[in-house]
This record gives structure tokens, sequence and C-alpha cells, in this order.
């Protein structure tokens, strides 16, 4: 049977020359297997004596039929917020921590990677987030996220202030360390941590997740994944707040900007192996049993 996918990208681990070798074993087994094959420009310059040319994300994007990734949770995160605009499918190949997102593991590399090639994998979809922040008079800043959104401030022990709206309509006036605003994808990261729900990825919901907030009563909650949000940076001792996507990408708040949150339409595709189940896979990285 034919390979599905003839063009393949690799993306490493960031900065890990340890990802070398296996990067190297699975391009000279995809290339034995007749399989076009290209590496991001980052993956490149840190293991700078594979033989494979070297690109951008966004010419990966907008030329490989698949793309696989090699590292922890953390390197998917950052791949999905620059590929998922593509369309192009993403495998996970874990050598991090915990391995959420990063579901094949290197024992069974060469045989996942195979039976994905030829068809047989489990497509799902997850949606991230998109994020806007306006100042006084324009949009000053905007990202997207996969796993989460969190307002923080810059110095541990410090409260913020904020008002937060859902749908247009007012929630609560919140004293807090801050909030995570996380999706399906997300609830097992920072926001489950914090007390948050545990969202199955099939949903189309979002968490609101307050962090050590300063009364009892204000609890996580689950809201559709088509409302937007709306916070406001109250005057106050919180003029260094932060906003961050993925804990990976931070932006600036000043007293009285505006944060709108809301699902971005385009959706990122991940393929797993066929005998991926989510369930599962929470028990054993979760340690349930």
């Amino acid at each position: 049977m034919p390979f599905k996918f003839n063009r393949v990208g690799l993306i490493g681990k960031y900065r890990d020359e340890n990802a070398g070798p296996i990067i190297r074993e699975l391009g000279e087994y995809l290339l034995n297997h007749d399989v076009d094959l290209l590496l991001d420009e980052e993956t490149k310059a840190t293991a700078s004596e594979l033989p494979w040319p070297g690109m951008s994300r966004s010419e990966l994007g907008s030329t490989c039929d698949l793309i696989i990734v090699l590292g922890g949770d953390g390197t998917m995160l950052a791949a999905a917020r620059e590929l998922y605009m593509y369309a192009v499918p993403l495998v996970g190949v874990h050598l991090g921590r915990l391995g959420f997102l990063t579901d094949i593991r290197r024992p069974e590399l060469f045989i996942k990677v195979e039976q994905i090639l030829r068809g047989h994998y489990i497509a799902e979809e997850r949606f991230l987030l998109h994020t806007r922040i306006y100042g006084p008079d324009e949009v000053i800043d905007a990202g997207v996220a996969l796993n989460d959104v969190v307002l923080h401030h810059h110095n541990v022990g410090r409260m913020i202030e904020f008002e937060l709206s859902v749908a247009e309509s007012p929630l609560s006036i919140q004293r807090s360390d801050g909030l995570i605003v996380c999706t399906p994808t997300g609830s097992t990261a920072y926001a489950l941590s914090s007390g948050g729900p545990i969202l199955s990825p099939d949903l189309d919901a979002i968490a609101l997740v307050p962090i050590c907030p300063h009364t009892l009563s204000s609890r996580p909650i689950v809201i559709g994944a088509d409302q937007e949000i709306r916070i406001v940076v109250r005057p106050g001792p919180q003029e260094n707040a932060k906003l961050s996507c993925d804990g990976q990408v931070v932006h600036n708040l000043r007293s009285n900007d505006v944060v709108e949150i809301h699902r971005q339409s385009q959706r990122l595709t991940l393929l797993h192996p066929q005998d991926y189940n989510y369930y599962r896979l929470l028990r054993e990285k979760l340690h349930w049993g």
C-alpha cells in the first residue's frame, strides 16, 4: 500500500542537541521509503550535521503533507501556533516529560510512523484561542494559544484586580493572582494544577480558572466555546500585569487595557496511532491506577 503522505517535515525539540540522532534515524528511515524530507530551520541550526535542507515553518506548512514534531508538549505547542493556519496535520513523537500531545514513544517510533504514513491513524481536531489586547485607541497586540491564555502579575505574590465578562454579560470583578482561560487541550496543563476541570478534547468548551482568588466563592466555570471572553485590567498595583499564550508568548498589559478572547475559527489537526485512547492516556499520565 503506497504512503498517503509523500512530503514530510521534521521539527525537533528547541535547542536540544540530543535530538539530532533520533531525527537522523527517522529521516533516513523516511528517505528509504521514498518520502521527501524537510527540516525546520531551527532544527537545522541546532543539528547542523543533518544532511537535509532547512526552511522556515511557514514554508514547511505550505509545502508539506505532514509534519512530525519530535520533543515534548512545549515543542508541539509552539509548532501548533505557527502551523495551524496551513491545515497541515501534525504528529507528535514523545521526547519530553509528560507528553499529552506527543503520544508516539521512541521504542515504537518506526512502526507507528509507518502506520500513519500508510493512512492508518485517528485524526482529531483541536481548537485554539485567539486573543486581542486593546489600548485606549487601537489593538496593541494579538496572539493565539492551543493550551491556554493566562492573565498574571509580573511579580510573584501580587494580586491583580480585573473585570470579567462572558458573551457581553458582566460575570465578576475579581482579585486574584490571575486567571487561566483554557481549551480542552489545555485543561490538563496549568489549569489542572490550579483546580480546574479536565475537559474531553471533543468538547466545544472553554474553562475559566481563577488562580488563588481572594474570594472563596470564585470558582472555575466552563462556558461554550462560541462565547467571547472580555477582561478589563483595573487601575492599581497591577500596572505590570502580563498575558501569556501557552506560557511561551508574553504580552505586557497596562491599567484599563482590554483583553478579548474567543475560539479561533481554523482548527489544528493532530494524527494519532490507531490504538490511541484519550482516557487511557489520562490514566497513565496522571497515575490513576
